[in-house]
């Protein structure tokens, strides 16, 4: 129980110096006490101690020489590019070019043309750009390379 004892007691310290208003500060200790009480803060210190891991384990990747080691991250990064290329600038343009100067041919050809399944990419992409709640707390804590 150490670990949350330390937690709350940062909690707490985080609360007085962010909340100036008595009533709301008391407010939101409770509510940390609640959230002790219930474990969802013991859940939070395991997520986060999860996520440091991870970074951990992305940069030992990243300094490794060997391309099938550091470079997969790149591959798939380019790979999501590209069917975002593909799909939002590449298809529609053609399709407004055969469409506005091409024959009845040409569009039916283009019609047969492969549509991605962008919803199955997402989560990979979103993943790779750090728009998950895990970017969240990296803006919180202020980590180094925020933008």
């Amino acid at each position: 129980m150490f670990p949350l004892a330390a937690i709350l007691g940062i909690g707490s310290k985080l609360i007085d110096k962010f909340i100036p208003d008595p009533a709301q500060a008391e407010q939101a200790k409770l509510k940390l006490l609640e959230m002790q009480m219930t474990g969802d803060l013991a859940q939070l210190a395991a997520e986060t101690d999860l996520a440091k891991l991870q970074i951990q384990t992305n940069v030992e990747e990243a300094k490794n020489s060997n391309i099938f080691v550091s470079g997969w991250r790149p591959a798939v990064g380019w790979c999501c590019a590209a069917a975002f290329a593909y799909s939002y600038v590449l298809l529609p343009f053609a399709q407004f070019l055969v469409f506005t100067f091409g024959t009845t041919g040409m569009a039916e050809q283009l019609a047969l043309a492969p549509r991605l399944e962008l919803s199955e990419m997402m989560p990979v992409l979103l993943g790779m750009l750090g728009l998950g709640s895990l970017r969240t707390v990296e803006k919180v804590k202020n980590v180094e390379g925020n933008r």
